[in-house]
């Protein structure tokens, strides 16, 4: 029994760690999500939650699927996602540019925006998925895939504490409709430059 939990806590301890260290920058994009949703008037914070959930998940599947068939997964090709937040900030940025009066109001933060946003910073979480799930029974995988589970609520909660403070709320609803598009603009440059999808490119 002793052992049995001991095989338990160290699974839960390894996912725990797995996460963590794949999804350190994943707070910065939870926070920028979440700063671009207090600048709307109805923040939707649970797109943000089940975007985050659904994101991770498609990770966390995509890589167990990989472990299990032995097969490769070309993660530099996720990079290209990268294109959506670098585009949606680009547009925020000339709309707001435009010498017509007012600012645009911004739109309300789409549950499809943020998953794929989420799954475009997390390509570098497969291959060090994959690796985690060919080392892992079919028990441990589960109890690693709930541990995710977890760490994505604690993640979430992380983020928006982040961006909890006052002046910080206070910041977003005064310059939100230029700040956060150009902060969208340096995550999707981030993303493909990271990725390594452009010098993939340069190689065919």
């Amino acid at each position: 029994m002793s052992s049995a939990m001991e095989d338990l806590g160290g699974t839960v301890l390894t996912a725990a760690g797995a996460f963590a260290a794949t999804n350190l920058d994943d707070l910065l994009v939870l926070s920028v999500l979440f700063l671009s949703a207090r600048t709307r008037p109805v923040p939707r914070l649970w797109r943000i939650w089940v975007g985050q959930y659904i994101g991770i998940g498609i990770l966390t599947v995509v890589a167990a699927a990989a472990a299990v068939a032995l097969t490769p997964v070309p993660v530099e090709w996720v990079g290209f996602l990268g294109l959506v937040p670098l585009v949606l900030g680009c547009y925020a940025l000339l709309k707001f540019a435009r010498p017509s009066g007012d600012p645009p109001k911004p739109r309300s933060l789409t549950l499809p925006v943020v998953v794929v946003v989420t799954v475009a910073n997390g390509g570098d979480n497969i291959s060090v998925y994959i690796p985690l799930f060919r080392s892992l029974g079919p028990a441990s995988s589960v109890v690693t895939g709930l541990t995710f589970a977890v760490m994505v609520a604690v993640w979430c909660a992380a983020g928006y504490w982040l961006t909890a403070h006052p002046t910080v709320a206070a910041l977003c609803r005064r310059a939100g409709n230029w700040v956060i598009p150009m902060v969208y603009v340096a995550l999707g440059a981030t993303i493909i430059v990271r990725s390594g999808v452009i010098a993939l490119l340069f190689q065919r």
